[in-house]
């Protein structure tokens, strides 16, 4: 009996332990990747290439103004930190660097569009209303 306590004891400290490792892993990994992004972004002067050909493209900006009156206090998230977190919880490390690059070298209208269905496809409409709220507060800069 006492080897079936202690059995039991082990694995749920094992879970408690695997957890914490997930929880604080994934919020860590999302800040390193936050990071990164936004300080390249705005080294490389792409911060505000990326913006421009945004407010240029009217059906993308048509997209995103969706978010313009969201009800924040209805949505899972409303920081960029927050998204990125729920964004590495549904999408691996290969896809976000796949999506950098790509988003470096320039997106075409298919590969716009391909991104959108795969946002579409992995996020609740919650999730991307919230997304939507967040990068148009971006771009119009605004709180």
């Amino acid at each position: 009996m006492k080897f079936f306590k202690r059995l039991f004891v082990t694995v749920i400290v094992v879970m408690m332990i695997g957890f914490a490792i997930f929880h604080f892993g994934t919020k860590f990994i999302a800040d390193q990747v936050m990071d990164h992004v936004s300080a390249e972004l705005e080294n490389n002067g792409q911060l505000e290439e990326i913006k421009s050909a945004v407010q240029n493209d009217p059906q993308l900006m048509a997209f995103i103004e969706e978010g313009k009156n969201a009800d924040s206090s209805k949505l899972p998230f409303k920081t960029k930190e927050q998204a990125v977190r729920a964004l590495v919880k549904k999408f691996n490390v290969s896809e976000i660097q796949e999506l950098q690059s790509k988003a470096q070298s320039g997106l075409t209208a298919a590969e716009q569009q391909s991104l959108l269905n795969d946002l579409q496809s992995k996020l609740t409409d919650e999730e991307l209303l919230a997304l939507k709220m967040i990068a148009y507060k971006e771009l119009m800069g605004s709180e």
